[in-house]
């Protein structure tokens, strides 16, 4: 997540996208679990998916996914974490590409302006989390290249300080290649995940949370993706 603009500041034609949070309905669900199953079954067989640590999911409760982030296909990755339900925040400029509306809207997907304070995509973060449904957030903000994690936004630590709900870490592996930035097609390498025990984070009293507990949650994290990235890059070759 980036820093927390105003809805003004996303492209008219998103706003309508910027849905509530609530409990997903039933057409919402069936749509989600047909764009996982695709996504999902594609991963499989081309990129010979592998998935670790499942053991480390909460089975019911919110929590914050926190992938490491070098693919336009992580978001499809992830799905192999749960059967459950995830909502996404993703950056606006996603949603410029209307053909594929339908299936962020599947995805339960949420856009944020990046670079800029935007509460609106907060407060939707907090709704997601307080209606008991796991949030995909990825503390990169952005696709990166190479072996290293590194300056990680506050907004993973910062959603789960206000809730106190756990962040869920997740290193993949392969995925740069799989799907490298810039380029359309997809190669056919093996892809891995590696989902990381959860980490509990200092809860601010009365809804304040304290700056220094946020970075240093932020630090603690930066330091099990770096982990969990170099475990699933060793295992899928990369």
């Amino acid at each position: 997540m980036t820093s927390t603009s105003p809805a003004a500041d996303l492209p008219p034609e998103v706003l309508p996208l910027r849905k509530p949070a609530g409990p997903p309905t039933f057409g919402q669900l069936v749509a989600y679990h047909f764009v996982r199953g695709a996504c999902l079954l594609f991963a499989r067989t081309f990129w010979r998916l592998e998935v670790r640590g499942l053991e480390h999911v909460p089975r019911t409760g919110s929590f914050v996914l926190a992938p490491a982030h070098r693919s336009n296909a992580d978001f499809a990755l992830v799905l192999s974490v749960t059967r459950r339900r995830m909502r996404y925040m993703g950056k606006a400029g996603i949603w410029k590409y209307r053909v594929l509306w339908p299936v962020f809207d599947a995805l339960g997907g949420f856009p944020v302006s990046r670079g800029v304070a935007d509460r609106a995509a907060l407060r939707t973060c907090i709704g997601v989390i307080e209606t008991g449904e796991p949030l995909v957030l990825f503390p990169e903000g952005t696709r990166r290249s190479g072996p290293v994690i590194d300056d990680l936004f506050d907004g993973v630590a910062y959603v789960a300080s206000r809730t106190g709900v756990p962040i869920i870490p997740v290193g993949i592996g392969g995925s740069e290649g799989a799907l490298a930035k810039g380029k359309k097609l997809p190669r056919p390498v093996k892809v891995t995940v590696v989902v990381g025990p959860p980490m509990t984070v200092e809860v601010g009293a009365g809804g304040r949370v304290p700056r220094r507990a946020v970075r240093e949650t932020t630090g603690a994290l930066k330091v099990e993706l770096q982990r969990l990235f170099d475990e699933a890059q060793v295992a899928a070759g990369a």
